[in-house]
């Protein structure tokens, strides 16, 4: 083979690398997808006459391989940990307090600990690892020693380098994949109309998304991934929790841009009211937020105590969704005279409120959730935003003697005079 069909493949692989981390990772597209889509399909052609250029990492392998048996289990090269939990200043304030007796233990004196605030996304932890900067494993977190292999799937997410350059022997790479608010809603109403069940929330959906055996089905949902820590790694040491965001950042990882660092509890409470404060007006689920330690030597010193680091804790925000029963579906006249759906529900605490009532929109909305008297359906309520039913939950969908599909009433509620349908 002359040299000219392996330079114009690598100068394909650089490019694409490059337009892929200009879309999925800054959001920021240099290119039409017709001109992505020219690119790619040239290299396919390449690789096609030649097949000796193929390679593990090459954009052409994100979407190809064959649909799976079953996930291989394997054995994460470092323990996938949990996180304790704080939901009130005095709890987070006693964590810093625990830390700091615990560091004194250790002989460290005054330690001036730093902290890093970044947001918890609500989706399905995973690790990747890289040897000699190729992605050669994808796995899910399973029980934190043992996860489901799960590469094929995840080379199908954009956001995930396949290569990496100046790399070290050994990388691993820890995140969270998720599926965006607004392509989690598009799904879910396309899964409504194909009479399948619709997903709960957007963890579940990416969750299932990831652990489908067939990876052409994965490529089809829009996934994207937040990088939040490395793990074990041959070649190469941080000294900072925050130097190891920055590291991956560089070499083209998606690493949340509001990441900060704080020298005071006060702003670490700061930080995370923030969060709470913006989380309806982001495109991803965020369930609170998880503050680090900073020092990697202070994190390992602190040790762990059961699955869980002390060198880590997460600020938990009230739940903005919740499973009730729906009693009824009632109905109130619009001011435009339009017959109105609201839920009669069981009451049930979402985002610190008691919910007892809940808007279903109007009659077309409801009938393309198909809630029905009876079923068990997911509540959510977003800031001031009044509460609303989102849809069944797997479960009712699955229930065999639900009710009928509610309709408006033949009186006016208000009034009593027949209803009658605008044609």
């Amino acid at each position: 083979m002359s040299a000219g069909p392996e330079k114009r493949a690598a100068e394909l692989r650089r490019l694409l690398d490059q337009h892929n981390h200009r879309y999925y990772v800054l959001d920021d597209p240099e290119v039409s997808d017709a001109e992505y889509d020219a690119l790619l399909d040239e290299l396919r052609t390449l690789e096609a006459e030649h097949p000796e250029l193929q390679s593990p990492d090459s954009p052409t392998q994100r979407v190809g391989g064959r649909p799976l048996d079953k996930f291989e289990q394997v054995t994460h090269l470092q323990p996938m940990l949990s996180l304790a939990n704080a939901r009130t200043e005095e709890e987070l304030g006693a964590w810093v307090a625990r830390a700091e007796g615990l560091l004194k233990k250790e002989g460290v004196e005054d330690a001036a600990i730093e902290f890093v605030t970044e947001p918890k996304i609500d989706g399905l932890a995973i690790s990747l690892v890289y040897e000699g900067g190729v992605l050669t494993r994808g796995a899910t977190r399973g029980d934190g020693e043992i996860g489901e292999e799960v590469t094929q799937n995840l080379r199908t997410i954009g956001a995930i380098p396949l290569r990496i350059e100046d790399a070290p022997r050994l990388l691993e790479v820890r995140g969270e994949a998720y599926l965006p608010l607004a392509a989690f809603a598009e799904l879910n109403e396309q899964r409504a109309a194909a009479g399948e069940a619709v997903f709960a929330n957007p963890r579940n959906s990416a969750a299932g998304s990831i652990r489908q055996l067939d990876p052409q089905l994965a490529a089809a949902r829009p996934l994207s991934m937040w990088c939040y820590s490395v793990g074990a790694t041959e070649g190469i040491e941080f000294e900072s929790h925050h130097a190891s965001l920055e590291w991956l950042r560089e070499h083209g990882f998606k690493v949340n841009a509001d990441i900060e660092r704080h020298q005071a509890v006060e702003q670490v409470l700061a930080a995370c009211r923030a969060w709470e404060e913006r989380r309806d007006r982001l495109d991803y689920e965020i369930d609170g937020v998880v503050v680090k330690v900073d020092d990697l030597e202070l994190q390992r010193r602190l040790g762990v105590v059961g699955r869980e680091p002390r060198g880590a804790i997460a600020w938990k925000f009230a739940p903005m969704t919740a499973t009730t029963t729906l009693r009824d579906v009632a109905w109130n006249v619009g001011r435009t005279g339009h017959m109105v759906p609201f839920a009669v529900l069981d009451p049930v605490q979402v985002s610190g409120v008691t919910v007892k009532l809940a808007t279903l929109h109007n009659e077309e909305d409801l009938a393309r959730k198909d809630v029905r008297p009876g079923d068990e359906v997911i509540v959510m309520r977003a800031g001031d935003v009044i509460p609303q039913v989102v849809s069944p939950t797997p479960k009712a969908q699955r229930r065999r003697k639900r009710a009928d599909p509610p309709a408006p009433p033949a009186h006016c509620p208000a009034c009593g005079t027949p209803t009658v349908k605008a044609e």
